[in-house]
């Protein structure tokens, strides 16, 4: 994962920062805010930011906000720190972590962002046949498109793809066209130069350019307005991005995984998806079977989101009743493995 550290904390924030390096994490430093939002736009994307408690996180917070940069935003100060703490927290901040800092702690937070919850379990073979497509293709450039219903797990095969593939030491990044507003989106992909629209008060790097060198996950895909598919299409074939307001085309190096829980051929046919576009990422399709299809899945996931929430919760993990997996077993589990997944949690 990616953290961007900001402030100094008298060197307590180098500490952290050799801890996260030490659990994998790829650190970058800033000293202030204003370095950090800079280095935000300029497409050295992060994960999650720690900063110290005495920055103005009141003010940081809604200028990530106004430049739709989305990122959580953990707080950092002495333990004496009480009331900037609670005021950190109410300015939104995600959590508040004490220093000296615990390496035990660093942990737990990082491990709250980083790949823990993209884990691959599967026992069933119409699962384990996706698998071993996905094992053949990652090595390649070619895009995929990755189709299930809602909740069957196309972002984690998406990032099992990335870390088998030959851009896996380079950043893997997502965007969800389902949840950023039509006049948005391309801005956040393909970025803006300063003043190319209302609230545009500084150039900032899309998506496109902050995956160079690696893989772009359109997430979503068939919620994007036809209009941008074009400028979409050109992007991914001539792999050349123009920023909004821009004058200068830049050149990307990316691999493209999309996904999506309509079928496109069909969305294609009745105009609402472009017919190029989708033979563009249909390379290779990985169609994920939903999870009523795969009972074996079903117990071997249910056990370890059970292990997952008693540890995040501090409880001893329990063993399945005989009546659970009964119960687990017969369900339909219309929400997929993310109805599963909260099943399990309440139940720990």
């Amino acid at each position: 994962m990616r953290l961007l550290i900001v402030g100094t904390l008298n060197g307590q924030l180098s500490t952290a920062t050799k801890m996260a390096m030490a659990k994998g994490a790829k650190v970058t430093h800033t000293e202030t805010v204003d370095q950090a939002i800079a280095t935000l736009r300029s497409g050295r994307g992060a994960d999650l930011m720690m900063v110290d408690v005495a920055m103005d996180i009141a003010g940081l917070i809604p200028r990530l906000q106004a430049e739709h940069i989305c990122i959580p935003v953990v707080a950092c100060g002495v333990e004496t720190d009480a009331r900037a703490a609670v005021n950190a927290i109410r300015a939104g901040a995600k959590e508040y972590i004490p220093l000296p800092p615990d390496a035990d702690l660093i942990a737990a937070v990082l491990s709250a962002v980083a790949d823990e919850s993209h884990a691959l379990i599967f026992q069933d073979q119409k699962m384990g046949s996706i698998v071993k497509l996905a094992d053949q293709v990652a090595p390649s450039e070619a895009s995929i498109l990755i189709t299930g219903e809602s909740g069957t797990g196309k972002e984690v095969i998406a990032h099992y793809v990335h870390s088998r593939s030959l851009r896996r030491d380079k950043p893997f990044i997502s965007v969800n066209c389902a949840a950023i507003p039509e006049n948005l989106l391309e801005s956040e992909l393909f970025g803006h130069e300063k003043g190319a629209f209302t609230g545009a008060i500084a150039r900032r790097v899309g998506k496109f350019e902050e995956a160079d060198g690696g893989t772009l996950l359109l997430d979503e895909i068939s919620e994007m307005d036809i209009r941008l598919q074009a400028k979409l299409l050109r992007a991914i074939q001539e792999r050349v991005i123009d920023r909004v307001g821009g004058k200068t085309p830049v050149k990307v190096d990316i691999r493209i995984i999309a996904t999506s829980n309509r079928d496109l051929q069909t969305e294609a046919r009745a105009g609402r998806f472009r017919e190029d576009l989708f033979y563009r990422l249909n390379v290779v399709n990985l169609q994920l079977p939903p999870l009523r299809e795969r009972p074996a899945d079903i117990i071997a996931l249910a056990e370890h989101f059970a292990a997952r929430y008693a540890k995040q919760n501090g409880m001893v993990q329990k063993a399945i009743s005989a009546e659970a997996r009964r119960f687990l077993s017969q369900h339909r589990w219309s929400g997929n493995v993310r109805e599963l997944e909260n099943t399990m949690h309440r139940a720990v």
